[in-house]
């Protein structure tokens, strides 16, 4: 009996050493798969920007440039119409940088609030013009906030908008994002040429795919995707919440 409580006690030891390890390593894990959602979605965030400068505040200055550069000084009436004119490019600009400083704060867009950064996304993804929207995100008007899984959601709805820019040549895009009973549902909806899901995972091609799955599985997430070929595709997602 001793011997049998010597080992018991050994293997007990063992087991519990193990189990911190393990709790140890997961945690490390999560900490790199957050830093790695944090970069990503700065990185997302630079992109947003860089795109804005270029084809809206350099348009609108380019504009302004234009306008000025043709102001006949002794025509007063055309004159003082243009430089009004220029005064709005001016004034424009500087709002649409105002906006874009907003950005450069990087995860203030989640500590504002998930809804605050969803609408953010979706506000990029209106002025491309490309799409026609049709929005429902009343996470705007929750209190609630998650700091492990705000930035994870984010980056997710930021990966599956990209994915369909990329493949799906959709015209039409529906996005809902509500809280029901601590769960958090965000569902993206779109009319593009579709895909079977089948084929992606046995080519092993859809890496995009994967990495969606992996970080709804850390934040213990549920995803269901319906595609078909010429059929679109919609993603819902289910996530405990906060």
């Amino acid at each position: 009996m001793p011997i049998f409580l010597l080992l018991y006690i050994r293997s007990y030891n063992r087991h519990k050493k193990n189990h911190v390890l393990e709790k140890q390593n997961m945690q490390q894990k999560f900490e790199a798969e957050m830093l790695q959602a944090r970069v990503e979605v700065q990185d997302q965030t630079m992109q947003s920007i860089a795109t804005e400068l270029h084809d809206n505040v350099g348009q609108l200055l380019s504009l302004t440039t234009l306008t000025l550069n043709s102001v006949n000084l002794s025509d007063e009436v055309k004159a003082k119409k243009k430089i009004e004119n220029s005064l709005q490019l001016v004034n424009k600009s500087i709002k649409e940088l105002r906006e874009l400083a907003k950005l450069l704060h990087g995860e203030q867009l989640v500590e504002n609030g998930l809804g605050h950064a969803i609408d953010q996304e979706i506000s990029w993804l209106s002025k491309s013009g490309a799409y026609e929207l049709q929005v429902n995100n009343t996470l705007s008007e929750s209190d609630y906030t998650s700091p492990d899984k705000d930035l994870i959601i984010l980056r997710l709805l930021q990966e599956i908008i990209n994915n369909m820019i990329k493949h799906a040549q959709a015209t039409q895009i529906q996005i809902d994002a509500y809280l029901a009973t601590n769960v958090l549902h965000l569902k993206v909806k779109e009319n593009g040429v579709g895909f079977n899901p089948d084929e992606i995972k046995a080519r092993k091609s859809g890496m995009g795919l994967n990495s969606i799955y992996k970080r709804i599985e850390m934040i213990n997430g549920k995803l269901i995707l319906n595609s078909a070929p010429g059929k679109g595709t919609s993603i819902s997602i289910e996530i405990p919440y906060p």
